[in-house]
């Protein structure tokens, strides 16, 4: 099981990042990235730290991996360009951006804006429009599956224009707590009720095995 979307007391987590990582260790986790919410008052701060952590944990976790990244959280659309290119300047190794998930009041046009940042991850993109699935298509750009509550509810409706598309889907839990990190069968059953087959649902394990391999090359 791998956790490309999580959150540690640096925004609105509840664990230090070294407990987070304890925790998905003890649960059987191969990895986390650590992308914790952020916005222009607060990137400067929180990527530095994530950065310095990582790289503290070389060569003490054994075969588990850590990713210091970052998610861009309700910000207005046309500033996600220019924070995802400060994020990376920073030294976040993997971009997620908060999307329209139906259970928060985003910004309209989040979604696109973020395609077109050319972003890792668009996170729980709620009603997803046609043709932003066909941009993500086209870049390379995952679409998360959601564990968490709420964001959860239009996972159907991603993983349905997802696969008609073609676009590359990633199961995430967006965790802030010890009790968002699921296993790998809860997260299989997550994947099938939203609609996704079994043999989709291997390709999606795939795929975050191989971003996580991508982005620690980054590091």
């Amino acid at each position: 099981m791998i956790d490309l979307h999580t959150h540690s007391i640096f925004s609105d987590g509840e664990l230090l990042p070294a407990e987070l990582i304890r925790r998905a260790q003890a649960k059987g986790y191969e990895g986390i990235a650590i992308t914790d919410h952020a916005d222009s008052s607060n990137l400067d701060w929180i990527v530095p730290r994530l950065v310095r952590f990582c790289k503290d944990l070389k060569g003490k976790q054994g075969d588990f991996q850590v990713v210091p990244g970052i998610e861009l959280t309700h910000v207005a659309p046309e500033s996600i360009a220019l924070l995802t290119r400060e994020a990376r300047k920073l030294g976040a190794a993997l971009i997620l951006v908060h999307g329209e998930t139906i259970a928060e009041p985003v910004c309209p046009g989040t979604n696109l804006a973020a395609l077109e940042a050319d972003v890792d991850i668009l996170a729980h993109p709620g009603l997803i429009k046609k043709k932003e699935v066909e941009l993500a298509k086209a870049k390379g750009i995952f679409l998360e599956i959601s564990s968490r509550k709420g964001h959860s509810l239009t996972n159907g409706h991603v993983a349905q224009l997802a696969k008609k598309i073609g676009a590359s889907l990633i199961l995430n839990n967006d965790t802030h707590s010890p009790d968002d990190l699921i296993d790998s069968s809860q997260a299989r059953r997550i994947a099938l009720g939203a609609g996704i087959a079994e043999n989709d649902w291997e390709k999606m394990k795939e795929n975050a095995r191989n971003l996580l391999e991508t982005t620690l090359s980054k590091i």
